[in-house]
């Protein structure tokens, strides 16, 4: 991995509490983040060297952003530049904390008494704060937010922002809820912060996303808490402590890797009457590559050679890959129906409607005898979807994906009639 010394530094923007932030000179619109070797505590009021603190936290941003990326969430981050340097873009921050919280816990319940620790947020429970350390980062509402019209890198932040990194909030919290999930770990709580691309003007997430950043509880464990909480409960910060701090560090770092593991390889299996429905079947493998589902197309007709038809679907079964079987015939289908009287493997029924006889060929997918479940979809997007949300309840990263195309097609809804608003003014 290249080091930070390969690249030519410009000025140091910014230094915080555990890291500083370059422009990188070579490389216009974007920065290098370096980590440091220093946790704090309470704006600093405690305050430590960890060695090796700036490789682990490192790594576990890295990762983060990572997933999040493949996912199809908006980030600032690039690459993963050293042991301890990220790239990222070149980002005007929003001067505030997003904290999403699913357990009450911490600070909540100071400020809430009589809601006990352990209570179960359902929506989650979204919170900002204003990032002022002479102040102790107060709490603010929304239209506290708004009223400030803050206005970085050229954009006034408004409703329409503040909508935007609220819902995104709410999606990046969902997304490493369900990943560590399967790790048998609690996302607790989290905290994250945006800020506005210098380059395209557009909300990104940014900053870091390590473990300063939340609060993760194994198993829903209390007592197996493996955050920064463990230092800031400390007594009395010793080596032997430290060294404890330093272990849970490491441990959610190399969990942190498996995050971008697949938990269950699936595939789509499309099977098509004919070859002439190939391009129709190609939209759908298409489509099942942008959730990353392997999709296989194969041509068979379930009237004019009902024993081949059967013969492709125990290949199928027969190997044990979870499999979505998507059948597109026109005319009279006979291949769904067919295909789910025989193999409990879910089917979606996609055919490929003409202007001529679509009204009365839809029928032979729709109306089925009794028995047979198999579902129909007309748009070939919408079939690789389906069977992207059957995998998705047990493949994390294909749920994220899933999760992220609804917030972006909510985003960009959001702009739309932003842009048209103004239009209109």
């Amino acid at each position: 991995m290249a080091t930070s010394s390969c690249l030519k530094l410009g000025q140091k923007l910014n230094e915080g509490k555990t890291k500083q932030i370059f422009e990188l000179a070579d490389e216009p619109g974007h920065v290098l983040v370096q980590s440091k070797d220093q946790i704090t505590a309470g704006n600093a009021a405690r305050k430590d060297q960890m060695e090796g603190k700036a490789a682990i936290a490192n790594r576990t941003t890295s990762c983060v952003f990572k997933l999040l990326q493949e996912a199809g969430i908006k980030t600032a981050f690039v690459r993963q530049q050293s042991e301890t340097a990220f790239v990222a873009a070149h980002c005007e921050m929003i001067p505030i904390e997003w904290v999403c919280r699913r357990v009450a816990t911490g600070s909540f319940l100071k400020r809430n008494p009589g809601v006990k620790e352990g209570y179960r947020f359902s929506p989650l429970k979204m919170e900002m704060f204003f990032k002022d350390d002479a102040n102790n980062d107060p709490q603010w509402s929304e239209e506290q937010l708004l009223e400030t019209k803050l206005s970085l890198a050229g954009l006034t932040i408004g409703r329409c922002e503040v909508d935007i990194m609220n819902r995104s909030t709410v999606a990046i919290f969902e997304v490493l809820e369900r990943a560590w999930a399967t790790q048998n770990c609690t996302l607790v709580d989290m905290k994250i912060e945006f800020g506005v691309n210098v380059s395209t003007k557009e909300i990104v997430l940014a900053d870091v996303i390590d473990n300063d950043s939340w609060r993760l509880w194994p198993a829903g464990d209390r007592s197996q808490q493996k955050d920064k909480q463990v230092y800031r409960d400390l007594k009395e910060v010793t080596p032997e402590a430290m060294q404890m701090v330093k272990r849970n560090f490491e441990w959610v770092s190399e969990r942190v890797k498996r995050l971008l593991e697949p938990q269950a390889s699936g595939r789509v299996v499309v099977l098509m009457g004919s070859i002439s429905d190939l391009a129709h079947c190609e939209k759908i493998r298409k489509a099942c590559s942008s959730y990353g589902i392997p999709c296989d197309l194969r041509v068979t007709s379930a009237h004019k050679g009902p024993d081949e038809t059967l013969r492709i679907k125990a290949e199928y079964e027969g190997d044990g890959v979870p499999t979505v079987f998507v059948a597109v015939a026109g005319r009279s289908n006979g291949l769904g129906p067919v295909m789910s009287g025989n193999t409990v493997y879910p089917v979606i029924n996609c055919p490929p409607i003409t202007p001529n006889w679509g009204a009365q060929d839809i029928w032979s997918s729709l109306r089925m005898p009794s028995g047979l479940g198999c579902s129909t979809v007309l748009s070939p997007e919408a079939a690789a979807q389906f069977a992207a949300q059957i995998f998705g309840l047990s493949d994390h990263l294909v749920w994220s994906k899933l999760r992220a195309s609804m917030l972006n097609t909510w985003v960009s809804l959001k702009q739309a009639d932003k842009k048209l608003q103004a239009c209109s003014l």
